[in-house]
């Protein structure tokens, strides 16, 4: 893909935070998404790709926008055609709470390259690069800690895991803690904390749980470009979910999928903060301007940018809102 799309993409996200921050602390999480989605979908449009949504808000007739198999971009034969994977507010809870690390987030790689995965649960394990081929999820969670650990040079209770706050995890959470480990629990949200896992300065060393299965394949896309670790496995709350999976192409449901089993060659992956947590700074109005920071990711080359930009807020309102 282009380099060029990198920063087109990043328009798309900014686009999402901006107005999903109008919402921040407001206690309306469905409006706080419905407004991220209604500018991310109008955002798309002035990308120069053509794009399916794969992973989105749902089927067609659950959603009026971004839905699983529709088009956005321009119709044009000529570009290039890209799958993307979405999520206009991750941290719908947080960012209505006003609440750290909610995030509009994306991830586009070629067609037929991202897992197209129902809408169920996913055990998850990723760490940074430090880790790789060292943690599995048929391991328990003392191994998966020891060794991380030795991986990195460190000692278990020098390590901080991420974990959802839910009563699933009690058991997970109390062998974690018994092996050494720092537990730092988090109320809504696992995309961020699974990116932050590959960014020393960012203190996350592990995510572990269960957790939403879209936003496993946007994490492991953001851990393929960044060389770390990754691992899932589906979590069907029924019969029909399991059913759909196949639908949709999984072979083997029950398989533990790697990183490649999730996400494969050339991969984007932007996000941009909604509010500020420990990845990425919220969206701030200082006067008339609008600052954000956005973090732009690119498999090919390895490529991490921390994009930093402000915007002039009565011509945003004027160009998004009204589109």
């Amino acid at each position: 893909m282009d380099r060029t799309l990198v920063l087109e993409y990043t328009r798309v996200t900014e686009a999402a935070a901006i107005s999903a921050s109008a919402q921040i602390g407001r206690g309306d999480g469905m409006s706080a998404d419905a407004a991220a989605v209604k500018a991310m979908r109008a955002a798309f449009e002035r990308v120069p790709a053509r794009g399916t949504i794969v992973i989105g808000e749902g089927e067609r007739d659950e959603a009026p926008m971004l839905f699983i198999g529709e088009k956005v971009g321009p119709n044009d034969p000529k570009l290039l055609e890209v799958d993307i994977a979405v999520d206009p507010l991750e941290g719908t809870n947080l960012c209505a709470n006003g609440l750290p690390g909610a995030l509009a987030v994306l991830a586009v790689a070629h067609k037929g390259h991202l897992l197209n995965a129902p809408d169920t649960y996913m055990a998850k394990i990723a760490c940074g690069p430090e880790g790789r081929g060292k943690i599995s999820l048929d391991k328990s969670p003392r191994d998966n800690l020891w060794a991380l650990a030795a991986a990195k040079g460190l000692r278990p209770d020098e390590l901080t895991v991420v974990v959802l706050d839910r009563p699933r995890h009690a058991t997970l959470i109390q062998e974690l803690r018994a092996a050494g480990a720092r537990i730092l629990l988090v109320t809504d949200g696992d995309v961020a904390p699974v990116v932050a896992t590959c960014i020393p300065k960012s203190g996350i060393d592990m995510v572990y749980g269960i957790g939403g299965a879209p936003e496993g394949v946007l994490g492991a896309a953001a851990v393929h470009c960044m060389g770390g670790e990754f691992q899932g496995k589906l979590q069907f709350r029924n019969d029909d979910e399991r059913a759909r999976a196949i639908a949709m192409g999984m072979k083997d449901p029950d398989q533990v999928l790697n990183v490649h089993d999730l996400v494969r060659g050339d991969v984007l992956f932007v996000a941009t903060g909604v509010t500020s947590g420990p990845l990425l700074k919220g969206v701030r109005r200082i006067g008339n301007r609008l600052h954000l920071q956005s973090l732009a990711l690119r498999s090919t080359t390895g490529t991490i940018r921390w994009v930093n930009t402000d915007v002039d807020a009565h011509r945003y309102i004027h160009e998004y809102e009204h589109a």
